[in-house]
């Protein structure tokens, strides 16, 4: 009993500490997001920005902090718990620099063929777009190379359980890209958009450097050694080829709407509405979801390295019921604010109200997926904690066939309905279906989940948000929001409803008593974490 309150405190703690610099980092975002949005609103131009940054983007998401980092982590584990100290630095360094040679390689492979790579991505687009997209994803593409490293630290110290100061590197990224939007920067460019680009670039060679201090005082050298032949990078390897898409699955079905909403068809701006709006859902990811995958992660490799599946199976499980109790709530709360939360954090400059419109049509869909991404999150670290690589690799192939369907059918058979929230709609859908294909086969394949626990615990959630979501409509609809005039006004209205909402959903949470307010309550605040007679994590 001790050792499962402690794994709940250490998980709650570390996703504690990373959730506060997180949410430092997203505010920062905010504000990365809203002068892009100020800058280069709904045109043409903004959606050859987003273009341009989205491929290295999702590089890095795939490549760095998606299936690098859940292939390294349970390999690393493996090294600290059986190996040496000096075995465990040397795999360390000749992966590190293997992984930065390939990455170099893929950076100068990314810039010579950037005209492919973005004809690609808007094979259904308009030429201007294109034309301007190549120009700007040439500038930025090297920041594959110093991100990769970033994550290959961040991974790192995370299984020495350092969640901090990885957890703020983005924090940099955000600064870097804020000057780089200010006229006094901008103006020496050849357009702002071209300085953003710069901004993107600089602001990845800081997340990496800033973590070096960090790996030097742990042991790491950085003597220099490339190996594709070291037994622990070829582990890696064997483990990472395969989790390029199942991890990366969200990120794969990112680049299959990328494709889509570029079609012609679609209203100008729709792809930096699709951009907004995921940023919005990030947020709320972000905020909570993203700590917990990140904080369980190691633990999980360590459970499966010492063959505690019992173990392993309670942290995923406890896990997944603290997730949904954050994102449920927030998906309600997410599709009934929608035009107002667009409305207050973007619609300012060249950001127009048609911008908002066609933002919050994105997110409307995007809300309705919030639990499947941040429990995609949860259980793909789940199968690989225990190095099977293959399982979300066939599911991920599945889903994204899936998601290329719907996007056909909202593109070609429903547009005039959904329009520019097709994309986001068909994400939403396929994120659900590869959930439950996943937790299927690990309920198959691990024993007993705890199924019925978890499946009351999301129904007295789902309840709560309801309730909660029937207060917030009622609460949007008397206050007038639209025709308020003043940007002041409607700002202290906003936070009203978000902060009455935030409120009201904690108060039926704690009323229906929902156990896992009283297991964050009673971790945080008292010494044995929970009440004596309480049972485990799976109630």
């Amino acid at each position: 009993m001790t050792h499962i309150v402690t794994h709940k405190k250490q998980i709650l703690k570390s996703a504690s500490i990373i959730t506060i610099i997180t949410v430092v980092s997203r505010i920062l975002g905010y504000v990365r997001d809203q002068r892009l949005t100020l800058l280069l609103g709904t045109t043409g131009i903004a959606d050859s920005f987003v273009l341009a940054y989205r491929i290295p983007n999702i590089l890095r998401r795939l490549v760095g902090e998606g299936s690098m980092t859940a292939s390294f982590i349970p390999v690393f584990t493996d090294y600290m718990r059986n190996r040496s100290r000096e075995e465990t630095w040397t795999f360390a360094n000749r992966l590190f620099w293997t992984f930065s040679a390939v990455l170099a390689a893929l950076a100068v492979l990314g810039v010579i063929f950037s005209p492919l790579a973005v004809r690609l991505l808007s094979m259904f687009g308009k030429n201007q777009v294109q034309i301007e997209a190549v120009y700007l994803n040439r500038l930025m593409f090297p920041y594959i190379l110093f991100i990769g490293m970033a994550a290959l630290a961040m991974a790192i110290l995370n299984c020495f359980h350092v969640f901090g100061l990885p957890a703020a590197t983005p924090i940099l990224f955000n600064i870097s890209f804020i000057v780089f939007s200010v006229a006094l920067v901008w103006k020496y460019f050849s357009s702002p958009a071209a300085a953003l680009a710069v901004g993107v670039l600089i602001g990845g060679i800081f997340q990496f450097f800033l973590q070096v201090p960090q790996l030097v005082r742990r042991g790491m050298n950085f003597q220099f050694g490339v190996s594709f032949t070291d037994p622990g990078v070829r582990r890696v390897a064997r483990l990472m080829v395969p989790g390029f898409v199942g991890i990366g699955i969200a990120q794969i079905n990112l680049l299959v709407d990328t494709i889509f909403v570029n079609a012609k068809r679609m209203p100008e701006g729709s792809l930096i509405s699709l951009y907004v709006a995921d940023r919005v859902t990030e947020l709320v990811l972000g905020g909570y979801a993203v700590a917990v995958a990140t904080a369980i992660l190691p633990m999980m490799a360590h459970q499966a390295s010492a063959g505690d599946y019992e173990g392993m199976k309670k942290t995923f499980g406890f896990s997944l019921r603290i997730v949904c109790f954050i994102t449920i709530p927030a998906a309600v709360g997410l599709v009934i604010l929608r035009e107002p939360i667009v409305q207050v954090l973007f619609q300012h400059g060249l950001f127009v109200a048609e911008s908002t419109r066609l933002t919050a049509r994105a997110l409307l869909y995007y809300s309705m997926g919030l639990p499947a991404f941040a429990a995609v999150k949860l259980i793909v670290p789940a199968f690989y904690s225990t190095q099977d690589t293959r399982t979300p690799v066939r599911v991920a192939v599945i889903t994204l066939l899936v998601n290329v369907l719907l996007n056909v059918i909202f593109l070609f058979y429903f547009f005039p309905k959904f329009k520019n929230g097709g994309p986001a709609l068909a994400s939403a859908l396929a994120s659900y279906f590869n959930v439950l294909i996943l937790f299927v086969v690990f309920r198959l394949r691990f024993g007993r989940l705890g199924t019925r626990e978890i499946l009351a615990s999301v129904g007295k959630i789902a309840m709560c948000s309801a309730a909660m979501g029937a207060l917030c409509w009622t609460a949007l609809r008397y206050s007038h929001f639209d025709f308020i005039e003043s940007f002041l006004t409607r700002l202290v209205v906003f936070i009203a409803l978000i902060g009455g909402a935030t409120l009201a959903y904690l108060g039926l949470a704690w009323l229906f008593r929902c156990d896992e307010i009283h297991e964050v309550y009673g971790i945080a605040f008292r010494r044995h974490g929970t009440e004596p007679g309480k049972v485990g994590l799976m109630g």
